[in-house]
């Protein structure tokens, strides 16, 4: 029980430090016209919020499993479609930042035309469609499956208050895989043109075509981390009938490497090695009494 309740206080470390490096990071956002007005900036704040939003209901859940306090399974519904579009957009929202940073290096003449503010908030209406799917897909079959009397039922609520067949949750993991094959592709093509282009450049132009290059690659690491998290509940599922203690390891183990890490990636990714936000953000943690920059500020 105390190792529960040690693991209980690390995670609750762990998220109010990501959140609160996340919230810094949104501020630094809206202090510059340049960043809410530019689209690879924009795609930024969308991954923050969304991670944001991911740790603290992930948390809620953790929390209210911990406590085995149950819930009506209708707000159960509400918690469930919130993560699992978060789930979802931070992903796909990598992938459009990685076409952006193609499209910079590959096709530098075209980049003010094709990544406007208008495209930017198209491209977060669509990743937010394209995000939603896989939701509708499971909570449909769910509903379709479900006894009346489940939308009464007070229960713990977790991703398996929803799977009433085994068969459901292997769509669900088809689904997540499906999409994250076709963004691994999109990433490995990007990756391979803008390798290309850093080949045959020079100077500056290829310096930061290799910082693009880096930048690809990163995004690649945190797209795989977000994949093996779809894979996580089999490995417990598996795990569980093995030994249980082994089972509470393992589970603590996924939700820290799988879920807390992926979201901390994007600020360390964009929030600290891209020099202009950098600037800006020790700025504002200093309440300004760092001043690099003229062009800061």
């Amino acid at each position: 029980m105390q190792q529960n309740d040690d693991r209980l206080i690390i995670v609750q470390t762990l998220v109010i430090v990501f959140l609160c490096i996340n919230i810094l990071l949104i501020v630094t956002f809206f202090s510059k016209d340049s960043f809410y007005t530019t689209m690879r900036y924009i795609l930024f704040a969308v991954t923050l919020l969304s991670d944001s939003i991911i740790l603290i209901m992930s948390d809620i859940l953790l929390i209210l499993a911990y406590f085995r306090f149950a819930i009506q399974s209708g707000f159960c519904v509400i918690i469930y479609i919130i993560s699992a579009l978060c789930t979802f957009i931070t992903p796909i929202t990598l992938t459009a930042m990685t076409l952006e940073r193609y499209v910079a290096i590959c096709m530098p003449l075209r980049h003010g035309e094709l990544c406007t503010i208008r495209r930017s908030l198209n491209s977060i209406l669509i990743i937010h469609c394209i995000s939603f799917v896989p939701c509708i897909v499971v909570l449909s079959i769910s509903f379709a499956s479900a006894t009346p009397s489940f939308y009464t039922q007070v229960k713990v609520c977790s991703v398996e208050s929803f799977i009433f067949h085994r068969w459901q949750g292997h769509l669900r993991s088809a689904i997540g895989q499906f999409y994250f094959l076709f963004m691994c592709v999109i990433i490995v093509f990007s990756y391979v043109k803008i390798m290309h282009v850093a080949k045959a450049a020079s100077g500056e132009k290829k310096k930061s075509s290799l910082k693009g290059l880096k930048t690809v690659m990163l995004h690649a690491f945190q797209l795989v981390l977000c994949l093996i998290q779809l894979w996580s509940p089999f490995i417990e599922a598996y795990v569980l009938e093995i030994n249980l203690s082994l089972f509470i390891n393992v589970r603590y183990f996924n939700y820290i490497t799988f879920i807390l890490v992926p979201r901390c990636l994007s600020p360390l990714i964009y929030g600290f090695r891209d020099e202009l936000f950098f600037h800006a953000l020790k700025y504002n943690l200093l309440c300004g009494i760092y001043k690099k920059p003229s062009d800061v500020f």
